[in-house]
């Protein structure tokens, strides 16, 4: 584990899987426990369920991070990133302390936990990491999962920390908070910021989307949204990031440069992530970390949100050759 890579393999995990055990953490005075959540989320036409599919399998001692529950209740959008205090009233409940190690892995091995790395690193937690290929890779490496009853301990923790994010939102009084924020301005972009680099062109904005929803020419798969992109946008998308045999592994540094510059990104200019949602921006915020890149922002309400506001405000490039 090192601060400075973004990934732990799933060897390394399960040699330090359960050190120390959570549970006597506190009576031992024992820092930091490694904690590991399950960020599996599916695009709705996938037709697939993350916490059903949590409760069949999932690596042993793993926590449910529920990516459609810790959000802002405020907005429509999809899972936008929080409040510090609904986000710290969430990670509490999962028992999740600020000296803790946090481990991150997914369903389909690189897709929505870099989501929830950096929710953890835009409150100000650094000591977070994603499992390298996910599940699909711990499961290859021949490493046990194991099951979840309804009254698990693990099952009923999860359950506590969407009731505690509504709670807040609802202006309810929550149980003790334990774990402490500290927002990173820097790491979070909104609407109006991506407006005014439109404008200066300070940032590179890379968009991670497939080629043809960013060219305008294939379909979103959200209903009523079109496809196309910010101006001033580059398309590097997400896949790019990983070797080619499945189960999918982060690349090498040096063939992470060489992607960015492949695409005319200049890695020593500031940099921009957008996707269509706030998630797979996640995955080149993660490659760029991997490169030094480490002070990254993402637009969290991406494609889905610029596309909703007005054209004359809010340009766009909706098919090839217009804005």
């Amino acid at each position: 584990m090192a601060q400075d890579d973004p990934v732990v393999s799933a060897q390394w995990l399960h040699e330090h899987l359960g050190m120390p055990d959570v549970k006597f953490r506190d009576i031992l005075l024992l820092s930091p426990a490694l904690l590991v959540l399950d960020a599996s989320w599916y695009m709705p036409v996938e037709n697939r369920d993350p916490w059903k599919e949590y409760q069949v399998a999932h690596i042993p001692g793993a926590l449910f991070f529920d990516l459609d529950g810790i959000v802002d209740r405020t907005t429509d959008l999809p899972h936008m990133l929080p409040s510090e205090e609904a986000f710290a009233a969430a990670i509490s409940e999962l028992d999740i302390k600020n000296q803790d190690k946090v481990i991150v892995y997914d369903g389909k091995g690189f897709f929505s936990a870099p989501r929830v790395w950096w929710m953890f690193r835009v409150f100000g937690h650094k000591k977070v990491w994603v499992l390298d290929g996910g599940l699909p890779q711990w499961q290859a490496s021949g490493f046990n999962v194991e099951k979840a009853s309804p009254d698990d301990d693990a099952v009923l923790k999860s359950i506590a920390a969407n009731r505690a994010v509504k709670r807040v939102y609802n202006g309810e009084q929550t149980n003790t908070i334990s774990f402490q924020t500290e927002f990173q301005p820097n790491l979070f972009w909104a609407l109006e910021k991506v407006a005014q680099n439109v404008t200066a062109k300070t940032y590179q904005q890379i968009d991670a989307r497939a080629k043809g929803r960013f060219d305008g020419v294939a379909p979103e798969p959200r209903e009523g949204v079109r496809s196309g992109h910010i101006p001033g946008s580059v398309c590097v998308p997400f896949p790019e990031m990983f070797d080619g045999a499945p189960p999918s592994l982060l690349l090498p540094a040096d063939e992470l440069r060489r992607k960015f510059q492949h695409a005319g990104i200049s890695l020593d200019r500031p940099i921009v992530v957008t996707c269509g949602s706030g998630v797979t921006a996640c995955i080149l915020a993660l490659g760029l970390y991997r490169i030094g890149k480490r002070d990254v922002p993402v637009y969290d309400g991406s494609w889905t949100e610029w596309e909703g506001q007005s054209d004359s405000d809010y340009p766009k490039v909706t098919a090839p050759g217009t804005a």
